[in-house]
């Protein structure tokens, strides 16, 4: 039997799984929920929600920047684009996509422009004007001869299929395109082909082997069948493009339905246009994935290299300037993302995180010591238990916290400060489920549905509570004695000690800890210093947490640091 004194000062290392228990200057905990470690490596309460808005189920929530002064939250529904500002809706769009495609639905933005990409739509601009947003269909640029700038490929199902050009009743600018075996169908209509030079437009289907197609101006019918030809990458029959960003000045789509190892790269500060031309420096580009996997791009990330997150894969092309005839693409880490929906990287002290194919891991992807490798560290290692299929997550580089929301409707929260030393896992829950999450000039907004209606809301300093109404209860449960270099068959906890910091309330195993009445007034900020409870009897549950904060008191609680003074039995 011994006496022991077990501080701890730092819970910097947040909620761990109990596989890391024993393990020895692990400053974790066995539980953290509704509460922060802060950069300090204190707990404190989280804050509450402030009502922002009522919307609709399956909202998904995205920022838009104009500038540091406008500031706009997008609430995206089934079929709408609701525009806030302020905390106030300001304008309802009609939009495209239905609820299911929100999923994959990505976006990039570039000063008061924002263009959505998914597979199934034709890519979408939101444009802010002097008054109100504008949502268009995106276009490729166009030529003097009416043909446009897209680009052309050879997908694999047309290899070995010919094209017999005759001519049409339709007129001289119509073409009868006729292959030698079945390969069109009705999604063809509308889409373009390059062959003998020229661009045509697919006017009718006729057959699986028949197309009337038309161009802007005469031609001369070839001498025999053509097998040098190509079809617009993007389109209703091969997909629109999956991923998006912009680059040095360069737009640039990642992977398509049909093709989803492409990368294609716009003009130079003409981002409507991705004609390679002669292949001069500021001309469009175009680069496949190559690996010995099948390779689905499941996003593109600008950093200091463009970054290429595939389902198998981490890759980067690292020129500076990027140009045509020297693409230095590399793939550096073989985790790979998860591809089912977009999940979208977050920037963080200057590394690029991201959630892996497995659902488990979140890594941050970041160059090494020479700036020539890029590594995917796995943020979550301790913490994998938090981790419950992911649907959506943001971070604010304000509070130094990434949100990721769970299909379950909880939030796991990690409160990061590597200068620090704090990278602690937590899970954030509520009345009702989180849905969604988005950060905008230092502001943390979620849409969460309650019973049955869903709020948009907003954590705030202000709020002691979630949505002017509901209240929630927080907990800390510190570690079994055996991670404090002891392996006990019994214990007994004599007294705890808290030191705590601007504190209106604190129970520590079930009992009330005793604050002067003065940090109880509405005027006080609470009760700052040294507090304890005494003789809290003896267990041979080991494997149990020596002490738990938990409370469902609606009051500010930050714990400095805890000590527990007791005997154990080996």
């Amino acid at each position: 039997m011994g006496n022991f004194i077990y501080t701890q000062n730092s819970f910097a290392s947040g909620e761990v799984s109990s596989e890391f228990f024993a393990r020895e200057n692990l400053n974790g905990l066995s539980k953290l929920e509704n509460m922060d470690v802060i950069s300090s490596g204190a707990l404190s309460r989280r804050r509450g929600l402030m009502n922002v808005s009522e919307t609709i189920a399956g909202t998904r929530l995205i920022p838009f920047s104009v500038n540091e002064d406008e500031n706009y939250i997008l609430a995206l529904t089934d079929g709408h684009i609701n525009v806030f500002y302020n905390g106030s809706k300001i304008q309802d769009i009609i939009s495209p996509w239905n609820e299911s495609s929100l999923e994959k639905l990505q976006y990039a933005q570039r000063f008061g422009t924002m263009i959505f990409v998914h597979p199934d739509y034709q890519p979408h601009v939101l444009k802010k004007g002097i008054i109100n947003f504008e949502l268009s269909v995106f276009s490729f640029s166009s030529n003097d001869d009416m043909t446009v700038n897209i680009p052309f490929m050879k997908f694999d199902d047309a290899s070995g299929i010919k094209i017999t050009v005759t001519t049409s009743a339709y007129g001289n600018s119509y073409a009868t395109f006729t292959t030698n075996k079945n390969f069109w169908n009705s999604t063809n209509v509308g889409g373009r082909l390059y062959l003998l030079g020229k661009q045509w437009i697919v006017y009718e289907y006729v057959s699986p082997t028949v197309i009337i197609a038309n161009l802007n101006g005469s031609y001369v019918l070839p001498g025999s069948a053509v097998s040098d030809w190509s079809e617009a990458a993007f389109g209703t029959r091969r997909g629109w493009p999956c991923s998006i960003s912009f680059h040095q000045d360069r737009l640039v789509f990642g992977g398509s339905r049909e093709w989803p190892s492409g990368v294609w790269m716009s003009k130079v500060g003409n981002h409507n246009n991705f004609d390679a031309g002669t292949g001069l420096d500021d001309e469009a580009i175009f680069i496949t994935l190559l690996s010995e996997q099948r390779q689905q791009i499941c996003t593109v990330v600008s950093s200091d290299n463009l970054q290429i997150l595939t389902s198998t894969g981490e890759w980067a092309i690292s020129n500076k300037p990027l140009i045509p005839s020297s693409v230095d693409i590399k793939q550096h880490t073989s985790v790979g993302s998860f591809s089912e929906r977009y999940l979208p990287p977050q920037k963080i002290e200057g590394s690029t995180v991201f959630i892996s194919n497995s659902k488990k891991d979140i890594r941050e992807l970041s160059l090494d010591e020479l700036s020539e490798n890029y590594n995917a560290t796995d943020l979550c290692s301790l913490s994998k238990h938090l981790m419950d299929n992911p649907i959506d997550l943001a971070y604010n580089d304000q509070t130094g916290q990434l949100f990721i929301v769970m299909q379950n409707g909880d939030m796991a929260v990690l409160n990061k400060n590597s200068n620090l030393g704090v990278s602690a896992w937590g899970i954030y829950k509520t009345q009702g489920n989180f849905e969604s999450v988005a950060v905008m000039d230092g502001e943390t907004y979620v849409s969460v549905k309650r019973n049955d209606k869903t709020f948009i809301e907003k954590f705030s300093d202000l709020a002691l509570i979630d949505n002017g109404i509901y209240g929630f209860s927080y907990a800390a449960y510190g570690l079994p004695l055996l991670s404090a270099k002891n392996s006990p068959t019994k214990i007994r906890i004599r007294k705890i000690s808290a030191r705590v910091l601007n504190t209106k309330s604190l129970f520590i195993n079930g009992f009330r800890a005793p604050l002067p009445n003065e940090a109880y007034s509405d005027d006080s900020p609470g009760y700052s210093g040294d507090v304890s409870i005494n003789l809290l009897g003896s267990s041979t549950d080991i494997i149990q947490p020596v002490w738990k904060i938990e409370s469902s008191e609606q009051l500010p609680t930050t714990v400095l640091s805890l000590s527990v003074n007791g005997w154990y039995m080996v």
